[in-house]
């Protein structure tokens, strides 16, 4: 059952870091400051005061730039490396508590957070070039909103986060494949 359980809180925090990489680093690292998430060794440096402010101001920079049209473009860019990495340092976290090879933890991490956020990314231009940008600042704290409810889902209810993630990939799949469709009309 330990097994299942990091397994799946895994794929929900891998699955918010392609959201936003700032808030599960963010979160895992506070719960694992005040004992209520165990990290080994590499990853308890999440829990370091350092780590955390550093993540914090990075965090909360691309909370702001996520909100401007363009800068967010940008950044999306730029995240298609850093939300991976994160969910790759993420999957590996928790799963290392389930005795899943380093490697193999990092390589799903990468795959779920680069796969979220690779749709992020071309779902996002569709928002701004129907709205003017007008829709980004909401489509972002949609985006964030979720990333922190999957977050804590993740970690205290890893079922529930696994399903929570299924939804929002099949329903990612049905908008674009209904968008596509109408393309083609």
């Amino acid at each position: 059952m330990e097994l299942l359980s990091g397994l799946l809180s895994s794929l929900g925090l891998s699955g918010a870091a392609g959201l936003n990489a700032f808030i599960p680093l963010l979160l895992v690292g506070l719960l694992s400051r005040a004992d209520v998430v165990h990290l080994n060794a590499p990853f308890d440096l999440l829990g370091n005061p350092w780590v955390l402010l550093g993540v914090a101001v990075v965090g909360l920079l691309d909370f702001v730039g996520d909100k401007i049209p363009g800068v967010d473009h940008v950044l999306h860019v730029a995240g298609g490396v850093v939300n991976a990495a994160a969910g790759a340092v993420l999957f590996a976290a928790q799963s290392g508590v389930a005795d899943v090879p380093p490697a193999l933890s990092m390589a799903l991490g990468l795959i779920v957070a680069g796969g979220v956020q690779a749709t992020r990314t071309a779902v996002r231009p569709v928002a701004t070039a129907t709205t003017a940008g007008l829709a980004n600042p909401v489509v972002s704290t949609v985006e964030d909103g979720t990333s922190l409810m999957l977050s804590a889902l993740a970690v205290f209810a890893p079922l529930v986060a696994a399903v929570l993630l299924a939804v929002i990939v099949v329903g990612v799949y049905r908008f674009w494949s209904a968008r596509r469709g109408r393309r083609l009309i």
